[in-house]
């Protein structure tokens, strides 16, 4: 089986993830990044790995137990080869993060921001630290002596806990002591600037007094990960059991799963070591030490500490989503759409106006009908509130809630207990297929004439991400948009997935069959002589047939440009193979998350907005949208938009052949830093009116965007070239 498997040009998605990670802890080294910031890069790295090996490890792991024989379509590896090459290549990374933050917390105490230790404090610190472990910390301490009386705890994933060797007299055993998740993550010294102990390093200093009548042999903060990956469709439940409570024994179950990891801070003696992987379950190469913290959630919170004076210098200026030009502020939203589309780009842009949409329709009272798929949720939301006020005002609210995202399982599932009793009908999705889309439909009845206002997102409708995520939500009153959303609510409450659209692509049946469609109607049009192009913004691009027609597409000579933050299975650049495929990564202040389908050139463009990657899970297993963008003005802004990305030089990284990355260098009119134009252009848009979208083009040579503009213009056609080859030629 593994010698059909074509490897030349895509390689193994688990090892371009860690590339990816990678790039997020270059940017805590990037020194045009504030210092604090860099320190917040290195966190987010860590937190990403963990959910990795909870998440990619963890079902590897599932594989390599497996009966049945299982070769990796990209890579040609086996389940045991991936989790080898996963294993082999995370040591370096966690050495790369220790130099990382060991200068880092150097240079921040130079600003008087200290991460300290017990044993630097002077002895009146000192006592008030040991009164705050006597106080406040031990006595919610559960310290365990683990022996025969005493087995090993179940440990849930990712809780620091201290792991003593002990001694009385000839006996030796260990000692747990498992730190609560209710007590605060650091304890902060009543001085100037912001000098703070972590929780565990406190605890760490003064464990030994938990075992009076034990000698301290070794101690040291550990954490074990567990593999997190359960598929509720995989679980049994019993007959008449609402899926609300199998997602709750779900979530219960998640937490005795294997364990796939052991972090340690600090070099534990191999007896130590090798009594744990004893009793969890683990190889030697499962285990993990490290100089930097194991859990560094804390450096966001400490964030909310920093003098004003400290954060001025150590942070982000601060930016305020702004309310986009093409609507009025002073008057209601509703109106505005039904006369002409609207597009937000968050975070650049506030999601106010799409809130504010859906609080005039629970309130309207031509609305009938309220209908919308969510997936994630923030813990205090007004969008619920203004559905939950839309039903109790007597409208026929419908919302179709994912339960199974992964991790907001039980955030959703207390939403979804507020939406029901407030009168929504809520759906929960269906047997083997996640529901992913982002779209929202308003119905009214006005003077006889039914009216249709359909929202389609990128992103989830959180409002805390909603600031942090870079997304589209386009909101539109084109007719045919709404009947085939009108069409696909009604499919949903049936459980149809097959339901054909006019307008609308809908995964997992429609979506990638059409995808895979306009790839092919680019190589007609280039075989035939005329401009072509393919642009794919996108989180990740996994799915094999879709990487195999964008190589096919390569070798008939059309240009692909493709902005993957993440995961990319395909190669770029192979040649005679993949030469015509360029592809970017770009990872900055805000999380790129949007995802954008361009085919074709001029007026034949087909532009689409997507909640979809180039994933099999999203192009199989999930319920998915794309919907084409048809106001003349949005294209051009979203067209802009993609131009300002490609014109990246300050923080995009060119995917190289070999599966590594590179910078791109700046053109001849300097570096160009995608991101702090948006927020430049939302804040000009703010205060005056959009641009003409003539205006909106860059005009800027760049490697990575000559090929676009050359085939920008259909009077500039490229030639067909069953090769490949010389399309990119010195880009």
């Amino acid at each position: 089986m593994a010698e059909s498997v074509d490897t030349r040009f895509t390689q193994e998605r688990e090892l371009s993830w860690l590339q990816f990670n990678q790039r997020v802890l270059e940017e805590a080294e990037d020194e045009q990044v504030p210092l604090f910031e860099r320190l917040k890069f290195a966190s987010i790295f860590t937190s990403n790995l963990d959910e990795f090996f909870m998440i990619r490890v963890g079902s590897i792991y599932d594989m390599t137990l497996s009966r049945q024989s299982h070769v990796d379509c990209r890579s040609g590896l086996t389940p045991a080869q991936q989790l080898e090459s996963i294993l082999q290549a995370v040591p370096a990374l966690y050495k790369r993060r220790d130099k990382i933050v060991a200068r880092l917390c150097s240079r921040l105490r130079s600003c008087n921001v200290c991460d300290l230790l017990p044993q630097e404090l002077e002895s009146g610190e000192r006592k008030q630290v040991e009164r705050w472990f006597r106080s406040y910390v031990s006595p919610v301490l559960s310290p365990l002596v683990v022996n025969g009386h005493h087995p090993f705890p179940n440990l849930p994933t990712k809780q620091l806990c201290v792991i003593l060797s002990l001694r009385r007299d000839k006996e030796r055993c260990f000692g747990l002591v498992p730190i609560p998740k209710s007590l605060p993550l650091f304890y902060l010294l009543e001085e100037q600037g912001l000098r703070f102990l972590r929780t565990e390093q406190v605890i760490l200093e003064y464990c030994g007094t938990l075992f009076p009548s034990y000698q301290v042999d070794e101690k040291y903060v550990m954490a074990v990960t567990r593999n997190a990956d359960i598929s509720p469709d995989d679980e049994d439940y019993d007959v008449g059991e609402d899926f609300r409570a199998h997602m709750q024994k779900v979530i219960k179950k998640r937490a005795r799963l294997a364990h796939v990891r052991l972090e340690l801070q600090g070099t534990p003696s191999e007896n130590l070591i090798q009594y744990l992987c004893q009793r969890l379950g683990l190889a030697r190469g499962q285990v993990f030490t490290c100089k930097s913290p194991l859990a560094m959630g804390y450096v966001f919170a400490l964030e909310n500490h920093l003098p004003p004076e400290s954060a001025s210098a150590l942070c982000y200026p601060p930016y305020t989503p702004q309310w986009p030009g093409g609507l009025r502020k002073d008057e209601k939203i509703l109106p505005q759409i039904l006369k002409k589309d609207a597009l937000l780009f968050y975070p650049f842009q506030s999601m106010d106006p799409f809130l504010r949409l859906i609080k005039e329709a629970s309130s309207d009272p031509a609305v009938l009908s309220i209908k919308i798929t969510i997936y994630r949720l923030a813990s205090t939301a007004k969008l619920a509130e203004y559905l939950a006020a839309a039903a109790e005002n007597g409208k026929d609210v419908t919302v179709l809630m994912e339960l199974r995202a992964r991790f907001d399982e039980q955030n959703n599932i207390a939403w979804a207990e507020r939406l029901e009793e407030a009168g929504c009908t809520l759906l929960y999705g269906f047997e083997h297929y996640k529901v992913h889309s982002k779209i929202c439909l308003i119905t009214r009845r006005d003077r006889g004439r039914i009216q249709y206002i359909t929202q389609i997102g990128t992103g989830n409708y959180n409002e805390k991400t909603a600031k942090l995520y870079s997304d589209f939500c386009l909101m539109t009153a084109d007719p045919g948009i709404g009947q085939d959303a009108a069409a696909f609510f009604q499919d949903m409450s049936i459980s149809n997935l097959k339901g054909p659209y006019q307008h609308l692509l809908a995964a997992p049946y429609t979506l990638k069959s059409r995808l895979l469609s306009l790839i092919q109607n680019e190589i007609d049009k280039c075989q035939a002589g005329k401009p072509s192009r393919i642009f794919l913004k996108v989180n990740s691009v996994t799915d094999r047939d879709l990487i195999d027609k964008l190589a096919q597409a390569s070798q008939a000579g059309v240009p692909v440009t493709m902005n993957v933050r993440g995961i990319c299975c395909l190669r770029p650049g192979i040649p005679g193979l993949t030469d015509n495929i360029r592809v970017f990564s770009l990872v900055g202040r805000y999380l790129e998350h949007a995802r954008i389908y361009v085919f074709g050139v001029g007026q034949d463009t087909q532009l689409y907005l997507a909640s979809a990657d180039i994933m099999t899970r999203n192009t199989q297993r999930r319920v998915e949208i794309a919907c084409p963008v048809r106001d003349p003005d949005i294209r051009a802004r979203i067209l802009h938009y993609v131009d300002v990305y490609c014109s990246d030089s300050r923080k995009a990284r060119q995917l190289l052949p070999d599966g590594s990355y590179q910078p791109v260098p700046p053109g001849p009119q300097g570096t160009v830093d995608a991101q702090a134009v948006f927020m430049a252009e939302a804040l000009a848009e703010a205060d005056h009116p959009p641009i003409p979208k003539e205006s909106h083009r860059l005009h800027m040579p760049h490697p990575l965007l000559n090929l676009w503009r050359r085939v920008s213009s259909s009077s500039n056609p490229v030639p067909p070239n069953p090769r490949g080859r010389d399309n990119l030629k010195n880009q």
